[in-house]
């Protein structure tokens, strides 16, 4: 199973971590050169991601722990086809 870990942090929202790491992704896989399966799903997933998050409430979300000194990062991984996360606190 495909699983991205995203580190969100008072500056720089769930949102703007997901989609730099969306651009590493695709920088590297076009760096590559060839087809790599694992770098290709986890474009797709990122970008159905981005794609279909309540980013809104996402930013919520976090920034209630973030606020109180607490770490947090959200775990992507696909189910059914669809974009999944799980928020958890460090």
């Amino acid at each position: 199973m495909i699983r991205i870990e995203l580190v969100p942090d008072l500056s720089h929202c769930i949102e703007t971590v997901a989609r730099k790491e969306y651009e590493n992704l695709a920088r590297s896989y076009l760096k590559t050169g060839k087809s790599a399966s694992e770098f290709e799903a986890k474009i797709e997933l990122l970008r159905t991601f981005l794609e279909s998050a309540d980013f809104r409430k996402l930013r919520q979300q976090s920034e209630e722990y973030l606020l109180k000194g607490h770490s947090v990062k959200f775990i992507l991984y696909q189910e059914k086809g669809k974009a999944k996360y799980k928020l958890v606190r460090c």
